[in-house]
């Protein structure tokens, strides 16, 4: 079975400073650009045709919309140890998305609190990610752009990112 995922790739004109973070700090920087997940890592018999056109349903009220991110901070929890880069301004939309995708898709709702990010790091412990943070936590950046597509990803067996449906939003 496929195991797939719904994610935002934005672009940004100053991206190498995320690409230089995610490469010191991000096991998955060479497999995935930077993205926002929408919908995690999932497997079911759904197939791409239809998986497509329900994200197309559930988008068709959706307008591109701004993305402001700036700041960074740290979460540790049962899946491991992160740092995030802050999003300022698009939470609304993204959450609004995010609760419609599973409420239309799988008719469910996730059931975890979802706080809308970008991961740029990932480590082995507490305390990696704690010098980490300490390494980059006053970085005062701002990266901002419009969101006008929404992507589905296929995950390959060594976690490399293969984008297959792309929706561009109104």
């Amino acid at each position: 079975m496929l195991s797939r995922t719904i994610m935002i790739f934005p672009k940004f004109n100053n991206e190498y400073i995320i690409d230089s973070i995610r490469k010191k700090y991000d096991p998955l920087y060479n497999l995935v650009k930077p993205h926002i997940t929408l919908v995690f890592p999932f497997q079911d018999k759904i197939s791409n045709i239809e998986l497509e056109k329900k994200l197309e349903e559930c988008l068709m009220k959706t307008n591109s919309f701004r993305l402001l991110l700036q700041g960074i901070s740290k979460q540790e929890d049962v899946y491991g140890n992160y740092l995030f880069l802050n999003v300022k301004v698009g939470s609304k939309e993204i959450i609004d998305i995010h609760k419609n995708l599973y409420m239309d898709i799988w008719e469910q709702e996730n059931n975890q609190p979802y706080i809308p990010h970008m991961t740029v790091g990932k480590l082995v412990s507490k305390d990696e990610m704690m010098k980490a943070y300490i390494d980059i936590k006053d970085l005062d950046v701002c990266f901002e752009t419009v969101v006008d597509k929404i992507s589905i990803e296929e995950i390959g067996k060594n976690n490399e990112s293969f984008v297959i449906i792309e929706k561009y939003l109104k």
